[in-house]
């Protein structure tokens, strides 16, 4: 089964895996998932992930999902930026999530990160998607 947009599917498993209180939840894996995953870690919404091959040629991603005294971590989690409409933000334009309590995920030319990184680094990119 081919998928358009792994990301989309990614925050969808994310988001129904919370909803039912699931430990771990599988996605099929790749490098610019592993990215997001990355900064997701680094902003403490998820415990980890790790990827693991199930088949010759097909690898998936086991992400380890964050509750805090057995609410979930992650409140909201949607996908800004689509295949058929990118949104790509400057810098200086970049909304906030939540007032600053939520982070957007961008891609930019220094690769996946978070938009406090990019205010950091003074650059902007396409807006991935929010997490409050």
């Amino acid at each position: 089964m081919s998928m358009n947009d792994l990301l989309s599917d990614m925050i969808a498993r994310i988001h129904n895996g919370q909803l039912a209180n699931q430990a771990l939840i599988r996605c099929p894996a790749s490098s610019l998932l592993e990215a997001v995953l990355e900064v997701l870690k680094g902003e403490g919404y998820i415990l980890g992930y790790k990827r693991e091959t199930v088949a010759k040629g097909r690898d998936e991603l086991v992400i380890e999902l964050k509750y805090h005294e057995g609410e979930a971590v992650i409140k909201e989690i949607k996908r800004v930026s689509a295949p058929g409409r990118r949104i790509y933000r400057k810098i200086t334009k970049m909304p906030r999530v939540h007032n600053g309590l939520g982070i957007s995920i961008l891609s930019t030319s220094h690769g996946v990160m978070s938009d406090f990184d990019a205010h950091k680094a003074n650059v902007g990119g396409e807006v991935l998607c929010s997490v409050f």
